[in-house]
């Protein structure tokens, strides 16, 4: 159950109505993250913001969609490991083991794979990560925007996994629950 309100467009006021109209135009729908991110305007906005940014840098859409879904599953988000599944299939057009492998940091193809694993120690080091997990990605051609962007991706995706877990945000996707641990 939801502990913040979901706004919905027709609802909201002021700059959340505005930020909520234009990701309803720019993606056709309002997922009820964003409409429980409108209690936030500066929230909201940021969101999109970071989100817009990190769409047009160097890594695709399916390598942005292994990383959430790598991130869902560490950090036990069961929105976002739905939300990211369907996006992943639909529209990044990953096949089923595809996303499976993501949500273990793993990749059939060795350049991604060396983008996951580098995300997910930093995510488990916390922001440090072993001189050696580096160079592992650089070997495997790893290029320094792509380190800093895979950064900004962890970034954006702990946000969201945090968010929609302290806000309980009703999942509008079809479900898809973390594994056992």
């Amino acid at each position: 159950m939801s502990t913040l309100p979901q706004i919905s467009p027709g609802e909201a006021t002021g700059e959340a109505a505005e930020l909520l109209a234009d990701l309803k135009k720019s993606i056709g729908s309002v997922p009820n993250m964003a409409k429980a991110m409108a209690n936030s305007p500066a929230l909201l906005k940021g969101w999109m913001a970071l989100s817009g940014a990190l769409a047009g840098g160097d890594l695709p859409a399916s390598v942005r969609e292994r990383l959430a879904l790598a991130s869902a599953e560490y950090n036990r988000c069961t929105y976002c490991l739905s939300a990211h599944t369907f996006l992943g299939k639909n529209v990044a057009k990953l096949d089923a083991e595809e996303i499976d492998l993501a949500r273990s940091a793993q990749s059939r193809d060795p350049h991604v794979a060396a983008l996951l694993a580098l995300s997910d120690a930093i995510a488990r080091g916390r922001g440090t990560i072993d001189e050696a997990d580096l160079k592992d990605a650089r070997v495997a051609g790893v290029t320094d925007a792509e380190i800093a962007e895979v950064i900004g991706n962890l970034a954006l995706n702990i946000l969201t996994n945090y968010f929609n877990i302290v806000a309980g945000t009703d999942n509008d996707f079809p479900r898809v629950a973390p594994r056992e641990a």
